[in-house]
């Protein structure tokens, strides 16, 4: 196992925290659901959101391998209760809306001042499948990005100058970076500067968060003239390149893009614990703090 036994310890004490509080908010300000008769599980939320992020932390690209050889057996002295692999994989699937809670409320990182905001495709399946997958249906969608069409979703992600998550959240494939509904809520309660690419320019966007406190930078067209950019800002837009080796570390490492997914909420689940597992990297891709001067 390449996870320390502190590191383990230290997930499921946050993953529990979390759940103990996000449980008790949850009765008190929402409508009793109505009881299932399914048999209730040994396992507990915190203990399967546990599972999930130590693989994305392992490097294993095979879940059921992780869980079979890893889980059952070096990790049965943490989790006792661990069912087979099977029965984990329906329980997980119930766990998308903690994961989703966790990474943008307790494992966010603090505000810089500086955030940087970009999205990347994650495809549903390839391109020739599109007619035949059901998975997906009615949730992913296709869109167009600078390497071609595909089909799937998209990954929202806004980090600020230490290479800490600030916010995360899934959406078509067909909605565009610039669409000024969606930033509403990617932006809420944010900032400062926000450095994007060409794709987030709009001058409705620029205007309505410029009035807001939230300054929103990019490259400029050929036929734009600078006059709102200092040097600062030119500065910092040269190191917007700290997400593209973010979104490289969950693409390759965490490993939350792939095609075989069987259910859409396990899909949410292993994008959002990749997530997750990527707050408790000790060192991230970030910009210098002696480097950053904003007046």
């Amino acid at each position: 196992m390449l996870v320390d036994s502190y590191k383990i310890i230290k997930i499921f004490c946050d993953c529990d925290d979390f759940c103990n509080s996000f449980d008790s908010y949850f009765n008190k300000n929402c409508l009793p659901m109505i009881k299932h008769s399914f048999h209730k599980p040994k396992l507990q939320p915190s203990e399967v959101m546990t599972i999930q992020i130590l693989y994305h932390l392992s490097g294993s690209k095979c879940f059921e391998y992780f869980y079979t050889y890893i889980a059952l057996k070096q990790l049965r002295a943490y989790f006792p209760s661990l069912p087979s692999y099977n029965r984990f994989v329906e329980l997980q699937g119930r766990n998308w809306h903690y994961l989703f809670a966790f990474v943008n409320t307790v494992r966010t990182g603090e505000d810089t001042g500086v955030s940087i905001v970009d999205s990347k495709h994650l495809k549903a399946c390839h391109n020739r499948r599109i007619k035949s997958n059901k998975v997906f249906r009615g949730i992913a969608q296709r869109g167009k990005t600078s390497t071609g069409w595909f089909y799937g979703m998209k990954l929202f992600l806004i980090i600020n100058s230490n290479g800490e998550v600030m916010r995360a959240t899934l959406t078509a494939g067909n909605v565009a970076d610039n669409n000024f509904e969606h930033l509403k809520k990617l932006f809420q309660n944010f900032k400062g500067l926000m450095i994007g690419d060409k794709g987030f320019l709009s001058s409705k966007v620029f205007n309505e968060f410029l009035e807001k406190g939230l300054k929103l930078i990019t490259k400029l067209k050929s036929n734009m003239k600078n006059k709102l950019m200092d040097k600062t800002e030119k500065f910092l837009l040269r190191k917007r390149g700290i997400i593209e080796c973010i979104f490289d570390i969950l693409m390759t490492i965490c490993d939350i893009d792939h095609t075989r997914h069987r259910s859409p909420k396990n899909a949410f689940c292993n994008i959002f614990a990749g997530l997750a597992a990527y707050s408790y990297y000790e060192r991230k891709p970030s910009i210098h703090s002696k480097l950053l001067k904003i007046n």
